[in-house]
């Protein structure tokens, strides 16, 4: 038999392998929530208009009510041959209220009810997320505070390069997340627009108020452009481009972690919690958390992909190529969730191993560049001169296989007479660092500065947040 919510038109149903590929009902259920929070606004601005009855609206809001009960509680039969939510929920409606609930779709269209619950739905995770996001600062803010001083190496190339500390690395990925949380917020606002009243495409010829559903759902104003609004999912791909951007950052410091957890490296140590063993090596601490954060990024950006694959050459207004809109986003979006999640457990559970980095800090002479700059300030050595130089100085070194701060000054002498043993004084990589006291440098105390900063700024954003809540 055909379908009696659109079947008018056809004597038959669909073949099943139709009603395989058309139905959504196996993942859009996620949105019934959002479904039943429209149809509630739209039921009662149609009531408002006089364009159904107070008696039908209150009515049908009642029914609606009592399908959320049923869902939530989990004593609601959903049926593949309904397709989607939508269907399920208005289905659902009927048995409760008789043909009362047939006045529900009245001025809609399963194209702006969808898009509409889409974007609620999206809404609804990044706010989820930027709280996560902010939590994970928060745990990277307190680890910088209490490690503001400990020196580790900084890389270029994973080449030693300059001394710097863990606070301040750390710090780095406090300001990453701060942009990734920016990012998430900008997509939040430019998707808070309502696209509930476009209809199918072309509006509607009912008297229905627009701004009445937007602001009653929390959007800003109602879309402009009725073909825009059910036709495109630039919202979704927006928020997908900032999450793959934030699951980048998460693997790159899941990278790190995996570096420094090793007996090479040796930085830091992950306890038990976030670790696992080898069912054949004993011995093996495997730092699994992070390895999964840096794989399941992959899943991130492939839903990302995907949309962008799907939207790439659809004319207006829908198509049911849309309809693959969600998987990938629900997927993307609870993937990020999970890895914000293991990286802030990783963070507070990380214990450094602050001599180990000492020692590799000094690895590799990273004080050269110390060394360079003093024979600009002290000596007033052109940089590119003072740069050959400190080149011969640190051949030298290498030579005798010690560090700068322990070759000899008649050596250093030998190749610039000028050097004094004023220059042992930048040349410990704790004279290095506390020498970065440029604004954003890897001085201690500008760690603490920094990291103070930002436990007050993210203080005061959370309380905002739970205010709002």
């Amino acid at each position: 038999m055909s379908n009696a919510m659109w079947g008018g038109r056809f004597a038959e149903g669909p073949d099943a392998v139709l009603e395989a590929i058309n139905a959504s009902i196996d993942f859009d259920r996620r949105f019934y929530a959002q479904d039943i929070r429209g149809s509630k606004a739209h039921v009662a601005m149609l009531a408002a208009t006089g364009v159904v009855s107070q008696e039908d609206a209150a009515a049908i809001a009642e029914g609606l009510d009592q399908v959320l009960g049923e869902i939530e509680s989990g004593r609601f039969t959903f049926s593949r041959a309904l397709e989607d939510i939508h269907m399920n929920v208005e289905s659902r409606l009927a048995e409760i209220v008789g043909p009362a609930a047939g006045r529900l779709h009245t001025a809609r269209s399963r194209n702006d009810q969808v898009a509409t619950d889409f974007r609620l739905f999206v809404r609804d995770a990044l706010d989820a997320l930027g709280l996560s996001l902010l939590r994970l600062q928060q745990a990277l803010v307190e680890k910088a505070e209490k490690h503001a001083g400990d020196v580790m190496p900084g890389f270029t190339h994973l080449q030693s390069a300059q001394p710097v500390t863990f606070g301040h690395h750390l710090l780095a990925y406090v300001e990453m997340i701060g942009r990734d949380r920016g990012r998430l917020a900008d997509a939040r606002k430019r998707l808070n627009e309502s696209p509930l009243g476009s209809a199918a495409l072309a509006g509607t010829s009912f008297p229905i108020d627009r701004e009445m559903t937007a602001k009653a759902l929390g959007f800003d104003r109602p879309t402009a452009n009725s073909l825009d609004a059910v036709a495109d999912r630039d919202f979704a791909l927006e928020t997908l481009a900032a999450a793959s951007i934030c699951a980048g950052h998460l693997s790159r410091f899941a990278e790190e972690i995996v570096l420094w957890s090793t007996p090479q490296f040796g930085f830091i140590r992950l306890s038990d919690r976030f670790s696992t063993g080898s069912s054949i090596m004993p011995q093996k601490r495997n730092p699994d958390a992070a390895e999964l954060v840096r794989g399941k990024t992959g899943r991130v950006v492939g839903a990302l992909v995907g949309l962008l694959t799907v939207m790439k050459g659809l004319p207006l207004a829908y198509s049911k190529d849309m309809q693959e809109d969600k998987e990938g986003l629900f997927d993307a979006l609870d993937t990020l969730d999970l890895c914000i999640a293991a990286t802030a457990g990783m963070v507070t559970d990380m214990t450094p191993d602050v001599a180990a980095m000492r020692r590799a800090a000094g690895a590799g002479y990273a004080t050269a560049t110390d060394l360079a700059d003093w024979l600009v300030r002290a000596l007033g050595m052109p940089f590119r001169e003072a740069h050959h130089v400190t080149g011969r100085v640190v051949a030298a070194a290498a030579e005798r296989k010690v560090a700068l701060e322990k070759l000899p000054l008649e050596v250093m002498q030998e190749i610039e007479p000028r050097i004094t043993e004023e220059v042992f004084g930048v040349l410990g990589v704790r004279n290095s660092v506390r020498s970065r006291t440029s604004y954003g440098g890897t001085a201690p105390a500008n760690v603490r500065r920094q990291a103070a900063r930002w436990r007050r700024t993210l203080a005061k954003q959370l309380s905002g947040l739970e205010k709002k809540a």
